[in-house]
C-alpha cells in the first residue's frame, strides 16, 4: 500500500490506537498541505518514521526536465514495478496547471501520439493518480495548483474506476475545484456514459482530430468500436445531463485535417454540441512522418470554423523542445531502469 493508495479509515486502522484527531492531522498533513510525512512537525517524530516507513511513495523520481524559462517542467517518473510514466507541470501568469497520467502507456494506438506508438503496460493506481498532483503541488512553491488535466499518457475512460476515484480525492481532500478538472478522452462512449451519471461537474474534452469516419479510423483506431454517429450521440447526452461545456481537441496535420471539406464536417459535428474546439499544432513524434499544419494554415482554418459559427482557439504549445507537449509524453525507455524485488 502506498501513501496516497490508502483510504482515511485504512489510515485510521493502520494508525490503530493513536486518537482520531491525530489521524486528521497526518491525512490533512499528507493532502491539503502536501507535506512530507517527515515535514509533519505536529506530530510526534516516532510517528513520522513510522507513517515513512508503513507508507511509502508511489513514484521515484527518474529526471526532470524544464522549458519555458522554468514555466514548463515534465518529470519522469518510475514506479514500484518498474514501470514509466510522466507528468508535466506549466505554470502561468494566474494559474498553476498539471497534466497527469492515467496509465503507464496506452492502448488507444492513436497514430500521431507518441504514448499511443509505445503501446500499455497497466493502469495507474488511485495513489499513483493522486500523488502526481501532490508533486506538482510541492513543486509549485509560491504559485497554487490550481487545475489537473487528464492529458498525459494513457486513456482516463479507460481506467475510469481508479481515474474517479483519484478525483473525488483530488477535489475533496487537495482542495482543487471540480470544474478546474479536466478529463480528456479519444472517445470511449461508456466512460462518456459513466461521466455522465457522475456528480462532480468536471470538464469534458474529446481528442476528435477529424469528423470523417474514414480518415479518423486511421488516426484514432478506437473509432472503428466507437464510429462518430455513436460518439455525438454519447455527447449530446452527456450536455443535456451536466450542462458543462464540451472542448474537441484537434491536432493540426497538414494535408489531413486541415482543408475546407475537413472544417465543414468539424462544424457539423461541434454546432449542435455548442463545443469549443481547440486547435492544437501537430507536435513531432518518433512514430508519425507527416507534418503539422503551418501557423498561417492553422488561422485560416479557425476563420472557417468561425464562419460556420464554431468558436475555436489555437492552443500555444508548451514544452515542445523537451518533448512534453501534446501527443509527445512516452516516457522513453533511454533511462535504465531497475525494477524493485518485491519483499
Amino acid at each position: 500500500m502506498t501513501r496516497y493508495d490508502i483510504s482515511r479509515s485504512e489510515l485510521a486502522e493502520l494508525l490503530e490506537g493513536e486518537p482520531s484527531y491525530r489521524i486528521g492531522q497526518v491525512w490533512e498533513g499528507l493532502h491539503g498541505q502536501h507535506r512530507e510525512p517527515s515535514e509533519l512537525t505536529n506530530i510526534p517524530k516516532a510517528l513520522r518514521s513510522t507513517i515513512e516507513e508503513l507508507l511509502p511513495a508511489a513514484l521515484t523520481p527518474v529526471r526532470e526536465v524544464t522549458s519555458d524559462n522554468g514555466k514548463t517542467i515534465k518529470q519522469l517518473w518510475q514506479l514500484g514495478d518498474g514501470y514509466l510514466l510522466e507528468s508535466v507541470l506549466m505554470h502561468y501568469r494566474d494559474r498553476s496547471t498539471v497534466c497527469v497520467s492515467s496509465q503507464a502507456g496506452c492502448a488507444m494506438a492513436c497514430s500521431f501520439c507518441a504514448t499511443g506508438q509505445i503501446g500499455f503496460d497497466r493502469h495507474l493506481t488511485v495513489g499513483e493518480i493522486v500523488e502526481q498532483v501532490v508533486r506538482s503541488a510541492q513543486n509549485s512553491k509560491d504559485k497554487r495548483l490550481s487545475n489537473v488535466v487528464f492529458m498525459g499518457m494513457g486513456e482516463p475512460l479507460a481506467n475510469f474506476d481508479n481515474v474517479w476515484s483519484a478525483v473525488e480525492r483530488i477535489h475533496r481532500d487537495l482542495g482543487i475545484s471540480a470544474r478546474k478538472i479536466t478529463v480528456s478522452t479519444v472517445g470511449v462512449i461508456p466512460g462518456i456514459e459513466r461521466l455522465t451519471h457522475q456528480a462532480l461537474p468536471v470538464s469534458l474534452a474529446v481528442s476528435l482530430h477529424s469528423a470523417n469516419d474514414e480518415t479518423r479510423n486511421q488516426l484514432a483506431p478506437v473509432n472503428r468500436t466507437y464510429p462518430l454517429r455513436k460518439l455525438f450521440e454519447a455527447l449530446q447526452s452527456y450536455k443535456r445531463s451536466k450542462n458543462r461545456r464540451i472542448s474537441l481537441e484537434w491536432a493540426m496535420m497538414a494535408g489531413v485535417n486541415d482543408t475546407e471539406l475537413a472544417g465543414r464536417e468539424l462544424a457539423e459535428f461541434a454546432r449542435p454540441l455548442n463545443a469549443h474546439v481547440n486547435l492544437i499544432p501537430l507536435n513531432p513524434t518518433p512514430g508519425y512522418e507527416n507534418p503539422g499544419t503551418d501557423q498561417e494554415s492553422i488561422v485560416w482554418f479557425q476563420q472557417i470554423l468561425e464562419s460556420f459559427g464554431v468558436n475555436a482557439t489555437v492552443r500555444a504549445n508548451r514544452g515542445t523542445d523537451i518533448d512534453a507537449a501534446c501527443g509527445q509524453l512516452r516516457a522513453e525507455h533511454r533511462v535504465k531502469v531497475t525494477k524493485r524485488r518485491k519483499p
